[in-house]
């Protein structure tokens, strides 16, 4: 074995700041001399604090409108549904090319005519759809979206 081979754990112990010269973090704990950084509270600054100036997000102009971060529902009309026959879910749309994704939101919306008896389970449909589906024969069931299943942990 050599010097250089030794596994030397380190030292979990937390150091005690402010605790006297021989300390080894005492009298400034490690903060240098004055100024703001140098005081307690310092880092409870607010988001976007700029040292007194004028914050940015107050100095930049503000836009019009709003933009919404939950992901728009993924429109599929009745008429692309007569490719497909029997229990229809996320998971049968994104199989036949209907949708990107069956995590997506989907939302069935009428549009010509639908002939084949579908029984469908998907988070949204306009009451049109609806109609058109029992026409057909067919049953609509409001599913909550699916959720990406969590990753698996790699064992060592």
């Amino acid at each position: 074995m050599k010097y250089n081979d030794l596994v030397v754990e380190k030292n979990t112990r937390p150091t005690r700041k402010g605790r006297g010269i021989a300390a080894g973090q005492g009298k400034t704990a490690g903060r240098g001399t004055k100024g703001q950084k140098a005081r307690a509270g310092h880092n409870k600054m607010p988001r976007g604090f700029m040292g007194g100036q004028r914050a940015i997000m107050q100095a930049v102009p503000k836009l019009k409108g709003f933009k919404s971060y939950h992901a728009k529902a993924e429109v599929v009309y009745t008429d692309r549904l007569n490719e497909l026959k029997g229990k229809v879910d996320n998971y049968a749309l994104a199989e036949a090319g209907l949708i990107t994704s069956p995590f997506a939101k989907v939302k069935i919306i009428s549009r010509g005519e639908l002939t084949s008896k579908i029984d469908l389970e998907t988070q949204f449909a306009s009451k049109t759809a609806v109609e058109a589906i029992k026409k057909a024969g067919g049953s609509f069931k409001k599913v909550k979206i699916l959720q990406k299943p969590a990753k698996a942990e790699k064992e060592s």
